[in-house]
C-alpha cells in the first residue's frame, strides 16, 4: 500500500454540523483568489474535506467553481463511513465522494482543499500537524483553506496556505450583522482562537480594528460597506493588509498570516 493511502483514514470524527450556503464566503474568496490557478490547470480538482452529515457544501463548491472553472472537479471527503454513503446518491458529472480523513485518499494531489470547520474540534497543539500534512499533498500551485464560520455563514475567518505554509488570515461578515469587527474572534480558526489574549498579534489587530471601526463611524450614515472600507484603509496604515477595495466591498479583509502569527509551536 502507498504511504499517501494509510489503511485507516486520518482524523477523528467530528459532529458534522452543516447547513445550505453556509460556506458562500469562502467559496467566494476561493473563487477571486485562486480561480485563476483552477483556469490554467487541465484537470482541476478540489476537495471538500470534512463536509459533514449532508453534502450540501460540496455541491455548491462544484457549482461556484464551475462558473471561474468550468472542467473542475470536487471530491467530498468524509471519516465517517455513513456520511460517505448518504452523499453518495447526490453525486454527478464531477462530484464523487469518498472515505477518508487528513491523508486524502487521491491519486493526484489536488489544487484546492477546503476544510472548513473541522479543525475547529481538534486541540490547538494538533493544528500544526494537519497543516503540514494537507499542505504537503498540494499539488505545485495548490491551496489550502482552512477556518471557521457560524451556523448559517454570516461570520468568517480563514486561513489560507499554500505547500509551503500559511499565507494570509481572512476575515469576512456580512456587514449588516456587524456591531464592531471583534465580533469575528469568535469564529477565528482553531490556530488563533485561544491566542486572542493581550500580548498576542491577534488580539492587538482586533483591538485596532475595532478602534478604526469606531474612528470610522462617520461613514456609517453613508451605510456599512462604506464604514466597513473607510476602517480597512485605516487599518492597513498599521497592518499589512493584501486585499484591497475590491474585496473590502465583499465585507472581507485580507492580512499576512506572520503578522498574526502566535508565539510558538505556528512560528517554528
Amino acid at each position: 500500500m502507498s504511504p499517501r493511502t494509510p489503511s485507516r483514514p486520518v482524523g477523528t470524527v467530528t459532529r458534522g454540523t452543516t447547513n445550505p450556503n453556509r460556506l458562500r464566503r469562502m467559496d467566494r474568496w476561493i473563487a477571486a483568489a485562486h480561480g485563476a490557478a483552477l483556469r490554467r490547470a487541465d484537470d482541476p480538482v478540489a476537495v471538500d474535506l470534512g463536509y459533514g452529515a449532508a453534502p450540501w457544501t460540496a455541491v455548491e463548491l462544484l457549482a461556484r467553481l464551475r462558473e471561474t472553472a468550468p472542467h473542475a472537479r470536487v471530491v467530498g471527503i468524509e471519516i465517517e463511513p455513513a456520511r460517505v454513503a448518504a452523499a453518495k446518491p447526490y453525486e454527478r458529472e464531477g462530484l464523487t465522494f469518498r472515505h477518508g480523513g487528513f491523508e486524502l485518499p487521491l491519486p493526484e494531489p489536488p489544487l484546492l482543499v477546503r476544510a472548513a470547520n473541522v479543525l475547529r474540534q481538534y486541540d490547538e497543539e494538533q493544528v500544526p500537524g494537519v497543516w503540514r500534512r494537507l499542505c504537503a499533498r498540494l499539488a505545485p500551485d495548490g491551496l489550502l483553506v482552512e477556518g471557521t464560520c457560524d451556523e448559517i455563514g454570516r461570520r468568517h475567518v480563514w486561513v489560507a496556505l499554500g505547500p509551503e505554509g500559511p499565507r494570509t488570515v481572512t476575515f469576512a461578515t456580512r456587514l449588516g450583522s456587524l456591531g464592531t469587527p471583534s465580533d469575528l474572534a469568535e469564529r477565528l480558526p482553531k490556530a488563533l482562537i485561544h491566542r486572542n489574549v493581550p500580548g498576542e498579534p491577534v488580539h492587538a489587530f482586533l483591538r485596532d480594528f475595532d478602534r478604526a471601526w469606531a474612528a470610522a463611524a462617520p461613514y456609517a450614515s453613508y451605510g456599512a460597506r462604506q464604514r466597513w472600507m473607510r476602517t480597512a484603509a485605516d487599518l492597513a496604515a498599521d497592518w499589512p493588509v493584501t486585499d484591497g477595495p475590491a474585496r473590502w466591498r465583499q465585507g472581507e479583509l485580507t492580512v499576512s498570516w506572520d503578522a498574526l502569527a502566535p508565539q510558538g509551536q505556528f512560528t517554528d
